[in-house]
C-alpha cells in the first residue's frame, strides 16, 4: 500500500525537477542568453582540435592503495 505513495512520489518529483529544468535552462524564464562558445560549433571543432593536438605527457604508472593512502610507483620488471 505505501509501495505505490513512495513510487508516485518519487515520479512526480522527477516530473517537477524535469519542469524546472526546462523553464530555467531552456526558456530562460531569468533570463540571460546562451554563451557563444557553447551554441558555435565552429568554435567547439577548433577547440577541440587545439586539445587533440595538445601534447600529453604522464609520469611513471602507479599503484593506489586507498587504505594507507600512499602511491606506489611500479618498477619494471624486465631490466
Amino acid at each position: 500500500m505505501s509501495g505505490k505513495y513512495i513510487i508516485a512520489g518519487l515520479a512526480a518529483s522527477f516530473v517537477i525537477a524535469y519542469g524546472s529544468d526546462v523553464l530555467v535552462a531552456q526558456k530562460k524564464v531569468f533570463g540571460g542568453t546562451t554563451p557563444r562558445t557553447v551554441s558555435d560549433k565552429e568554435w567547439w571543432e577548433a577547440t577541440d582540435k587545439q586539445f587533440q593536438a595538445w601534447p600529453r605527457t604522464a609520469g611513471p604508472p602507479v599503484v593506489m592503495n586507498p587504505i594507507s593512502r600512499q602511491n606506489f610507483i611500479v618498477k619494471d620488471l624486465k631490466p
